[in-house]
């Protein structure tokens, strides 16, 4: 170098290139910079006396994190091995390479060996992030790194603060964090936002809309604020703090915000205020192929499938981009009443785009055709799908469950076994679904007793339910009855539903009414236990106690569902219920039956 001035040009151009190629993962141009720090030891040598030495160190340090970020951690380590000086920006962006929360904090206890004095508040949050990330089994390493945030005097910092909150938070501990944010003496945005979706997260939703109502008291939110809100709306099923939220949000400008109105579609549709949630849809200004998966999913969950199968014809005869988690969600609200013809349309769709090597669009589509009554191109998709996963495996055991083939879901299952996936709770709902079908009640115990012994799969109410449809269909009513009140859901409407079902089939009236009547106690407004008392009374010729129980039916307000049935004509899907004129065709379709 000929001049200081010259020097430290090169020596900033330098590190500024390193850095952009860790932004861009540019590996290969990195590597050559690195190469020529060793042709040129005597400009890059880290010397204490150096004049420059905090020019150099920058560099050095730019060479770290462009290996740490090129996902080169070995490299990164070995440069930082390397240098014969070092600061907190060395040991961070190290840290910030680590593979988890073990890695960071011994490289940590290193620093603190070394030079306790060089940690900052970026040491801290790093750290704090690799104990994040590690989850609940890092929560000692978490306390363990507070007390140092305490000890070294960086509880006042905000951005720690912030950390430890995020931390205790993902370790598993809300109570933690909490009291660590009330003890905090400044909150920023980052900090409410935190709680409120820590809260959120933790099922704490009470929690999470008491922190929202204080912070737009005190700190103006921001659209991450606002998507947090929205996310204990969905998952606490609010809707009339979601109605809340959306009108801040309006008021404060973030309607337009993609991940504001992502999050509105979310509560809207868990909610069941479908119009609402197309309501937001149709005011995106540019929807996307996640607004459209979102909105689709939503259809599908309350049931209004031939709506998720119009928009989908829309957005797709529009133009609008669609991805993989698209169809899958299309794919997802085929039900047996589907039209078979549009399922094959989306799967042309799939083969054209060429989505046929996505794992999950295959799930989709092999569940599309057993629901369908396809079987055969179910087995023809499961066949042809370049990798599997434990939901494949599941799709086709239920496809066959549901076309009544027992010994072939028995044969897939040990198939799923020796292909090395493993069974979930989903696989064995579908053994006992053939179970059912097949009258093998002594086979569906013996899986029920399994789960847990030899799967490590705990069972669910379903399976239980599985079981009670088993014996009742087998005839078994009393065994039915006893095996609900000996088990840990005598206190399930499902259960009770199913063994009434049952008996309303074998025209059992003295278990059917005793099922009705737990039903009716656990579920006041089952019209089904209802209608099967009437029909028990009707049958023993009780003819007062039968208009007791229709009199009480008709003043809550209830009333026997009624069939739907769906036709497709001409690409469109037409639906008809019954005893309904509102199909303008009607009086048409009245005359030619």
């Amino acid at each position: 170098m000929r001049d200081a001035s010259s020097g430290l040009l090169n020596y900033a151009r330098f590190s500024g290139l390193l850095a952009s190629c860790g932004r861009e993962g540019d590996l290969r141009l990195g590597a050559a910079l690195h190469a020529a720090v060793v042709k040129n030891p005597a400009h890059f040598r880290l010397c204490a006396s150096r004049p420059w030495l905090r020019h150099v160190l920058v560099a050095w340090n730019a060479l770290v994190s462009m290996y740490a970020r090129c996902g080169r951690r070995e490299d990164a380590a070995r440069v930082f091995d390397e240098m014969r000086v070092r600061d907190a920006v060395s040991w961070n962006s190290l840290i910030a390479a680590s593979r988890g929360a073990g890695d960071a904090l011994a490289l940590f206890r290193r620093m603190l060996r070394s030079d306790a004095r060089a940690c900052d508040r970026a040491t801290f949050t790093t750290v704090l992030s690799a104990c994040a990330r590690a989850g609940a089994a890092s929560l000692p390493a978490c306390a363990m790194v507070h007390g140092l945030v305490v000890s070294c005097g960086f509880e006042v910092e905000v951005p720690v603060g912030n950390a430890l909150v995020t931390a205790y938070f993902e370790c598993g501990s809300p109570a933690s964090a909490e009291r660590v944010f009330h003890g905090m003496a400044e909150k920023n945005v980052i900090t409410w936002t935190a709680m409120i979706s820590g809260m959120a997260r933790a099922e704490l939703y009470k929690e999470s809309f008491s922190l929202f109502g204080q912070m737009i008291r005190t700190v103006d939110a921001n659209n991450a604020t606002y998507s947090c809100a929205l996310l204990a709306c969905a998952r606490s099923l609010a809707a009339r703090e979601g109605q809340q939220v959306h009108g801040l949000a309006v008021k404060a400008g973030f309607e337009a915000d993609l991940h504001v109105e992502s999050g509105l579609m979310d509560v809207y549709s868990k909610c069941g205020l479908m119009e609402d949630a197309l309501t937001v849809f149709r005011s995106c200004r540019e929807p996307d192929e996640v607004f459209l998966t979102v909105i689709l999913v939503g259809f599908a969950q309350n049931g209004l499938e031939e709506k998720a199968f119009e928009l989908f014809a829309e957005m797709v005869g529009a133009g609008n981009e669609i991805d993989e988690n698209t169809v899958s969600a299309v794919l997802g609200a085929f039900g047996a009443s589907a039209p078979f013809a549009l399922g094959k349309q989306i799967h042309a769709l799939v083969i054209k785009r060429c989505f046929g090597v996505n794992t999950y669009v295959c799930n989709g589509l092999v569940n599309m055709y057993s629901k369908c009554g396809e079987l055969r191109e179910s087995v023809q998709v499961f066949d042809e799908m370049p990798s599997k996963n434990s939901v494949s495996w599941n799709s086709i055991i239920a496809a066959f469950a549901r076309h009544g083939h027992g010994s072939e879901v028995y044969q897939l299952f040990e198939s799923m076994k020796a292909d090395g996936a493993k069974p979930t709770d989903v696989t064995f709902l579908s053994l006992l679904h053939a179970c059912s079908h097949v009258g093998s009640a002594k086979k569906g115990l013996e899986i029920l007793n399994s789960m847990s012994s030899q799967y490590e799969v705990l069972p669910r109410m379903e399976h239980y339910a599985c079981v009670v449809d088993m014996l009742g269909r087998a005839g078994l009513l009393d065994d039915a009855k006893s095996f609900i009140e000996d088990g840990p859901f005598t206190d399930s409407a499902l259960l009770w539903q199913a063994l009434m079902g049952a008996c309303s089939f074998h025209g059992n009236s003295e278990v059917g009414k005793h099922a009705a009547e737990k039903l009716l106690l656990l579920d006041p407004s089952c019209t089904a236990a209802y209608v099967l008392l009437s029909n028990i009374y009707s049958s023993e010729g009780r003819w007062d106690d039968r208009a007791k129980v229709m009199k009480r039916m008709s003043e809550m307000g209830l009333r026997k569902d009624t069939g739907k049935s769906w036709i497709e004509l001409e690409k469109e899907v037409h639906s008809f219920v019954v005893r309904s004129t509102s199909h303008p065709n009607s009086a048409a379709a009245v005359r030619c039956v």
